[in-house]
């Protein structure tokens, strides 16, 4: 099994990056898929959630409104695309993957089934 982050990077203020995550070794397509962020120092916290099937989505309201999650079946891949970027929001970014549904705040590594290593993105000016 393999999630592997790419799309991080050093933006200014205000810009936007896509980060994606690649998946294999597990069928995509009976995972939700998860975005989570670390800042260092700190904990876990949930960014945005994607389903299986109608792919509905969710998202912590510190992003709500800049960021948007998606997912593509073809390429086994989800994205998370982040507009209007603060500087606090300025950590490593990890996808993740569980067959069921999560719920809260602050995962642990074990609420989740596989977890990639993270894009860091860097906010700043």
């Amino acid at each position: 099994v393999q999630l592997v982050e790419s799309g991080g990077g050093s933006v200014q203020p205000g810009g936007s990056l896509r980060l994606s995550c690649a998946a294999s070794g597990f069928r995509f397509g009976t995972y939700w898929m998860y975005w989570v962020r670390q800042v260092p120092g700190k904990g876990l916290e949930w960014v945005s959630s994607i389903s299986t099937g109608d792919g509905s989505t969710d998202y912590a309201d510190s992003v709500k409104g800049r960021f948007t999650i998606s997912r593509d079946s073809a390429k086994n891949t989800v994205y998370l695309q982040m507009n209007s970027l603060r500087p606090e929001d300025t950590a490593l970014y990890t996808c993740a993957a569980d067959p069921g549904y999560w719920s809260g705040d602050a995962p642990l590594r074990t609420d989740l089934h596989f977890w990639g290593q993270g894009a860091l993105v860097t906010v700043s000016s």
